[in-house]
């Protein structure tokens, strides 16, 4: 009988601990100090390539059902949201010097004390590696959003200064500089050719 009581409570706590890893933060501050409020009705949908073609934005979206209050909200005002052990940013909040990312949620990555998330690549910096060696390139920034155009199914890592709230592109010189204290990690970085996502997320993961 004991041994029926204690699996009981076991499955039932494990049941509260699940609901409680739905959060939503309002802000970065919010965030930062791990201050968010707990819900358990969250659907979280990667977004299909046609509409990403078709209206832009990021990978996921996030809604509640039958709540379109709730819905909004997170549409709109919610900054981040974490869900067991993934976190999603709102890109309606991010912004990379002039550009916006768009609407819906980017995965983001946690380590070693900072939060770099995965998106489209917006401008010609973070372009200049993963664009087809025989593209076009135009220049300003029309030049930039139509070389963007073509890239709809490439991504590549920002970082998210928790300071200042602006995304931070993760090109392979700024990942050297992470990789401080690992020159092992850091040779191997130099031969890569790319910058994109794949590529460069290897090297985050080992970040200390």
């Amino acid at each position: 009988m004991k041994n029926y009581c204690f699996l009981f409570f076991l499955l039932f706590f494990s049941f509260l601990s699940a609901e409680a890893q739905q959060i939503i933060y309002p802000s970065l501050k919010a965030l930062v100090e791990e201050r968010g409020d707990t819900v358990t009705t969250l659907r979280v949908e990667r977004r299909t390539k046609n509409l990403i073609y078709a209206m832009g934005g990021a990978d996921y979206r996030i809604s509640v059902d039958e709540n379109s209050g709730m819905s909004r909200y997170l549409r709109s005002r919610c900054y981040a949201v974490r869900v067991d052990t993934a976190l999603y940013l709102n890109c309606k909040k991010m912004r990379y010097q002039r550009y916006r990312f768009g609407k819906w949620y980017a995965p983001a990555l946690e380590v070693a004390g900072r939060v770099f998330f995965r998106a489209h690549p917006l401008g010609q910096e973070a372009t200049r590696n993963i664009l087809p060696v025989d593209a076009t390139k135009l220049g300003g920034e029309l030049g930039d959003a139509i070389n963007a155009s073509g890239l709809v199914d490439e991504r590549v890592y920002y970082e998210l200064d928790l300071e200042s709230g602006k995304a931070v592109f993760v090109s392979k010189e700024y990942m050297h500089q992470l990789l401080a204290g690992q020159p092992a990690l850091q040779d191997k970085l130099e031969e890569e050719q790319s910058e994109a996502a794949d590529v460069i997320g290897k090297y985050l993961k080992q970040l200390k």
